[in-house]
């Protein structure tokens, strides 16, 4: 059962800083370079795929109410699935991280069962487990779990 208190939650202007500088803005959609038959799903703005189409343009402003939109499912899940209070701190880096890796990722990873059996040190440590792509160990990867980490650790639940 989730906690209460963190039903108030929503992903802050840091954390909102945060997920912009990993995801990248861009004002044109492309194709998504895993798919070289199709191209699909098309992107634009900060990894927004949905009714995006070849040829779609964006401003700033554009691109940031959608990413806000499309942070909705993945702070409902962070919501649904913890059970501990939260800090803004923390909310904002697990909103970053259900956005980049996805619900049932974060449901099943221990990340999620040590947080929820109240280990916050040891759940921050596991930012760092989840660091890999296809191609194995990605810096980017590295670079935004040790950010998370960081902002996951920067304050106490108050």
């Amino acid at each position: 059962m989730s906690h209460a208190a963190n039903s108030l939650l929503v992903t802050s202007d840091a954390g909102l800083a945060l997920i912009k500088a990993f995801e990248g803005l861009e004002t044109v959609a492309y194709p998504d370079p895993g798919n070289r038959i199709t191209g699909e799903p098309w992107t634009i703005g900060y990894g927004h795929t949905r009714g995006v189409r070849r040829g779609d343009t964006c401003t700033e402003e554009e691109a940031t109410a959608w990413l806000r939109e499309d942070l909705h499912a993945a702070e409902g899940a962070v919501r649904h699935l913890v059970d501990v209070p939260l800090a803004q701190g923390q909310f904002d880096a697990l909103a970053s991280f259900v956005f980049n890796c996805g619900a049932a990722a974060f449901g099943n990873s221990t990340l999620l069962r040590l947080l929820n059996a109240g280990d916050v040190v040891a759940a921050a440590e596991q930012f760092k487990r989840w660091n890999r792509g296809a191609d194995g160990v990605l810096p980017g990867l590295v670079r935004r779990r040790a950010a998370e980490r960081d902002l996951f650790i920067s304050q106490e639940t108050g």
